[in-house]
């Protein structure tokens, strides 16, 4: 198995592509911790994975909030000895130009999208430092490659996360720590669902709207989990400061 006996944290892991990544580490061996501010679906998701006979808990965190962000890593800490994988998945998408963005939207994403992230490699490197090596995935978008309409503060954030990405992965590599993005393209999760409310847009065709990519069809969370795993396991020793764009071929 290719994450076995390694210990992993991964936030935003109640749903969507959270939730499938946690399932397939658990299923390569890995124990996981499973951030996310809905408590009750952070444990309902660690539940699926103990079932698959790894260590795993559900732990409550707003990333965005530094003092629980250092609560649930020392909660980690405690369960399984430290941490080898963090998978920065956590995010929060509005649908809005600059002109319709509100300031309050504008710090909410920018808190969980870019600030959350930051807060946990803060948390999580010396961690990894002391245990000789990790490997940390972050979650991009195609919209941090490229623009997007009505989703400024979404596409700023997806942009600063894949660079924050390559300074991570340029300061850490002499500690034996690898940081890769992951950008997906349209997915088959809630959000997606989502963005068709702020948009006001009937759901079924915003969805088919998604197809519009050389594959012709949306990602599912699964296929996103599976490049997650490969990022974060030994298969991809030699690899750092990357993007890896899983999107169907979207902005090719």
């Amino acid at each position: 198995m290719r994450l076995q006996d390694k210990n992993a944290i991964i936030t935003g892991g109640g749903s969507g592509i959270g939730r499938a990544t946690v399932l397939a580490m658990a299923a390569e061996g890995a124990n996981v911790a499973v951030f996310d501010i809905n408590e009750a679906a952070a444990k309902a998701v660690a539940q699926e994975a103990a079932a698959l006979g790894v260590k795993a808990i559900g732990v409550a965190v707003n990333v965005a909030d530094n003092d629980q962000v250092q609560a649930g890593v020392a909660q980690v800490v405690e369960a399984f000895g430290g941490v080898n994988v963090l998978f920065n998945n956590a995010g929060i998408i509005r649908r809005a130009n600059v002109l319709e963005t509100s300031v309050e939207d504008w710090d909410r994403v920018m808190g969980v999208n870019v600030r959350g992230p930051f807060l946990l490699c803060k948390h999580v490197v010396p961690l990894m430092q002391a245990a000789g090596g990790g490997s940390i995935v972050n979650t991009g978008s195609g919209w941090g490659l490229k623009g997007g309409g009505d989703a400024l503060s979404y596409c700023t954030s997806k942009a600063a996360v894949v660079n924050m990405t390559r300074a991570l992965a340029i300061d850490h590599g002499p500690d034996n720590i690898r940081v890769n993005s992951v950008n997906p393209g349209d997915t088959n999760t809630p959000m997606l669902r989502e963005e068709a409310r702020q948009l006001s847009q009937e759901e079924q065709s915003f969805l088919a709207e998604s197809n519009d990519r050389p594959l012709k069809r949306m990602g599912t969370p699964e296929e996103i989990a599976e490049a997650v795993v490969w990022l974060a396991s030994d298969a991809s020793s030699y690899v750092t400061g990357s993007a890896l764009v899983v999107d169907g071929g979207g902005i090719a």
